[in-house]
Parts: C-alpha cells; structure tokens; sequence
C-alpha cells in the first residue's frame, strides 16, 4: 500500500469514529454533565438495594427484577431563585427525549404535572433502558433511568407490586422521597 493510501484509509478511520460518537445529547451525558450542578440532586440505585428475598414473585416478576441492573436518577427541584434554569433545563430535557432513538410507550398528565416513559432498546421486549421523565411545574423534574439487559416493559411495570412488599435500604433512596414530598 502506498503512503496517501494508508493516510486516506487513517483520515477515514478518523472521520467515521468521530461522525459516529456525535450523534447529539444523550440522557446519560445529560445526567454525567449535571448531577453535581447546582439545582440538581442525583443518586444510582443498584438493584441489590432492593431485599426481595421474601417476596413472593410470579416467574414473569423474578424474570423482569433479575433483567434489572440499576436505577440512575436525577432530579431538579425548582425554587424562587431559579425558574429561569428550571425553563432551559426542562427544554433540553424535552429536546434529548424527541431524539427518535428514544421510542414512546407512554405520556399522561395529570393535575401536579406531566409524565413520559421512553425506552431504547430493540422492541418493547428487548429494552436496555426504562426512562421515566415527570416534570412538576411547582416543583421541578424527575428523570429515572433503569438499566438492564433485555427487560420486558410489561414485565417491569408488574414489579410495582413487588417494591412494595420488598425491604428497601431507605438511605439509597433518600433523594427521591424528598423530591416527592
């Protein structure tokens, strides 16, 4: 091979890895990039948190809690001096989420505020990552992100359930109740 040819094929090389990696914001540059930002709270929740050794569970239940990795949130909780960053925080939010990688399961509002749930992944069945997006206009937005291999929508909406009757370490989850309250 001749040297232009090597330095063509390099310079190639070079543009498809760098044309490839920018493919816009992603939710996880977006948490990485803010979570120590002020007006921002974030914690990672990995799934042995969750004691469900004496919960009763169907085989879909346990199928659906096994497929789980983790859970990454990120809230921004609004106050009187910062509307103004709640505004451009919750428009980059909503611009990420039209990214049409991220597919739709479902949207709903109701009176406190407004709710989505997007997926990436192959198909329904075959999902690397849940996100459930909830924006309250009194008091800021939530983003959750579970991770996992292959999980089943419907088999991880069934896990309500479980959480319920499971022994939770409150401490993990301390970010999140506050910003329910």
């Amino acid at each position: 091979m001749t040297k232009s040819i090597k330095k063509l094929m390099v310079m190639l090389l070079l543009v498809t890895a760098i044309t490839s990696c920018n493919q816009g914001p992603t939710l996880q540059t977006y948490y990485v990039n803010n979570e120590l930002q002020p007006g921002f709270s974030s914690f990672d929740v990995p799934t042995s948190v969750v004691n469900v050794e004496k919960v009763e569970m169907t085989d879909e239940q346990r199928e659906a809690y096994n497929s789980v990795d983790k859970l990454n949130v990120l809230t921004f909780v609004l106050n009187d001096t910062n509307a103004n960053d709640y505004k451009v925080e919750l428009d980059k939010v909503n611009t990420i989420l039209k990214n049409p990688k991220y597919e739709e399961l479902m949207r709903g509002s109701t009176t406190e505020g407004r709710f989505i749930v997007k997926f990436l992944g192959d198909s329904e069945t075959s999902i690397d990552e849940l996100i459930l997006f909830g924006s309250a206009s009194d008091k800021g937005f939530a983003i959750a992100r579970i991770l996992g291999d292959d999980m089943n929508a419907g088999k991880i909406f069934q896990l309500g359930e479980v959480l319920q009757n499971a022994n939770i370490e409150d401490s993990q989850l301390n970010g999140l109740t506050e910003f329910f309250k």
